[in-house]
């Protein structure tokens, strides 16, 4: 495998997913060509000790991706779309921007990627288009998207469904809930902030009644996933697949992940809010497709690793902020800054200087 020269390009790779994602495609790959392709909203939200992670890159290009250049998809043998106003609350104030970023945008890179010849085209889609479930979802039970974020999955999923592939491959991944450590570590994930309370105060905080299900990822196991995407052929699962990713091991309540960064981390006290009302965006999700398809690429990670790893990680770069709901750890709150020292304009564009 390692031996295969291959060309990859990777929408978003300035984010959260991207960095974690390129050192798994070089490892893997060491042979190939990965190119980024990002706006650079989150570009200087850098987490890591070990320098750049772009240094692994053969080529970082910075643009919109409303105006994405086809030029790019020249010899590209993989797309990889994980450029996205990527959560619920930057879906939610801004919701047409989601649309035309999430959606529409990505679906055009798709059309020039099939015109371009590109081989195999993945898109990081959700699990949280199930919004509300009592009973484990399978792919092809019905959506019930809640939030701005999950619609925008949902229809990008349906123009890829409708598009004549021209024998293009492409899967659309719904991945659980992402967490784990990163060059770029977000804390506006249910794990990821759990632990990063357990470090700063010696409480996680549970701000839900904690009775919903949530299943989780591991970033490193979205990596594997998104590399057998990305090399897959159509006689795995076919031309078109959208398959629920992540493993069936991983369906927790929030309060079983509370309870475990508790046990995991000495000292830690949870405290939830049991006046709070459930959570709608509760679902358990079915993995057993993703398993039948990609049994090589299976998750790996445990939950006790990821929260070994996120605690290890945060003491190393000397994490301390006891207020981060407020910092730039918030995706949200980074764009809005941009907005208020006005790089940004309310389309989320790039304001001339």
């Amino acid at each position: 495998m390692g031996t295969r020269s291959l060309k990859f390009l990777i929408t978003g790779n300035l984010g959260y997913v991207g960095p974690v994602l390129t050192r798994h495609l070089r490892r893997v790959f060491p042979n190939s060509t990965i190119i980024g392709y990002d706006t650079g909203y989150f570009g200087h939200c850098l987490t890591s000790t070990s320098g750049f992670p772009e240094r692994l890159l053969d080529a970082q290009y910075y643009g919109d991706i409303r105006e994405f250049p086809a030029t790019l998809l020249d010899g590209v043998d993989a797309v990889i779309l994980l450029a996205a106003v990527s959560n619920d609350p930057m879906g939610n104030q801004f919701e047409a921007v989601t649309g035309d970023i999430n959606h529409l945008a990505t679906v055009r890179i798709a059309e020039l990627a099939r015109e371009k010849g590109v081989k195999n085209l993945v898109f990081a889609s959700s699990c949280s288009m199930y919004g509300a479930a009592d009973v484990p979802r399978k792919e092809s039970d019905q959506l019930h998207p809640l939030t701005a974020y999950a619609r925008s999955k949902v229809a990008t999923e349906e123009g890829l469904a409708v598009l004549d592939t021209n024998e293009m491959v492409i899967t659309a991944l719904r991945f659980a809930t992402a967490c784990g450590m990163s060059d770029r570590l977000r804390l506006d994930l249910v794990l990821n902030d759990f632990v990063a309370c357990a470090l700063t105060s010696g409480m996680v905080s549970v701000l839900s009644d904690g009775t919903s299900w949530r299943p989780l990822i591991d970033v490193k196991d979205m990596a594997r996933a998104i590399e057998w995407a990305a090399t897959r052929t159509k006689e795995e699962g076919g031309r078109v697949v959208r398959v629920n990713t992540g493993s069936d091991s991983w369906n927790y309540q929030v309060h079983e992940l509370a309870d475990t960064v508790s046990e995991k981390i000495p000292g830690t006290k949870v405290i939830i809010n049991t006046d709070a009302l459930p959570d709608k965006r509760s679902y358990s999700v079915d993995f057993s497709l993703f398993k039948s398809l990609a049994p090589n690429h299976q998750p790996q990670v445990t939950l006790s690793q990821s929260i070994e790893e996120l605690y290890q990680g945060m003491k190393e770069i000397g994490f301390n902020l006891s207020d981060f709901r407020d910092s730039e750890f918030m995706r949200l709150k980074v764009l809005v800054w941009h907005i208020s020292e006005s790089r940004l304009n309310n389309d989320l564009r790039w304001v001339d200087v």
